[in-house]
C-alpha cells in the first residue's frame, strides 16, 4: 500500500512532539494506567477504540515492520525494530524500562523522518 510521504512525515513529527513533551508519561487522572506508544496517539486507526476495528495494515506504520510480523494479530507497531539490535516496543515494554522505551522511540522517528525527507525533499 502506498502512503503519503509528507502526511507520514507530519505523523512522525507528532509523535516526536508527544514524546518530548510527555504526552505519554502516566495520566494525572490515570496514574496507574500505562500508555502504549503509537496505540494512544491519534497516529493509531483505533485510537480511544477497546477493540480493533481498522487493520493495522491499513496504518502507515506497518510498512516499517518487517514482512514476517505484518500478519501478526497484534499490534504491528510493537514490532518496529527501533535500533540495530533490533528492540521494539513491545520488546522494551516487556522489559519494563519506559524511559528506554521512548529513548529509542525518540532516536527512530528522528531518523525515520530525516530519512523520508531526504527521499522526498518536497514533502517538507
Amino acid at each position: 500500500m502506498d502512503f503519503d510521504k509528507k502526511e507520514m512525515i507530519d505523523q512522525l513529527k507528532f509523535e516526536i512532539m508527544m514524546i518530548e513533551r510527555g504526552g505519554y508519561q502516566p495520566s494525572v487522572r490515570a496514574p496507574r494506567q500505562d500508555t502504549e506508544m503509537f496505540r494512544d496517539s491519534i497516529t493509531c486507526l483505533n485510537a480511544g477504540l477497546d477493540t480493533k476495528q481498522v487493520p493495522c495494515t491499513s496504518c502507515f506504520l506497518s510498512q516499517f515492520v518487517p514482512s514476517e510480523f505484518r500478519n501478526s494479530k497484534d499490534d504491528l507497531c510493537q514490532k518496529i525494530p527501533l535500533n540495530d539490535r533490533g528492540d521494539t516496543l513491545e520488546k522494551l515494554r516487556a522489559e519494563g524500562d519506559t524511559d528506554k522505551a521512548q529513548a529509542s522511540l525518540l532516536e527512530w522517528l528522528k531518523r525515520t523522518v530525516a530519512k523520508l525527507e531526504q527521499e522526498a525533499p518536497a514533502a517538507r
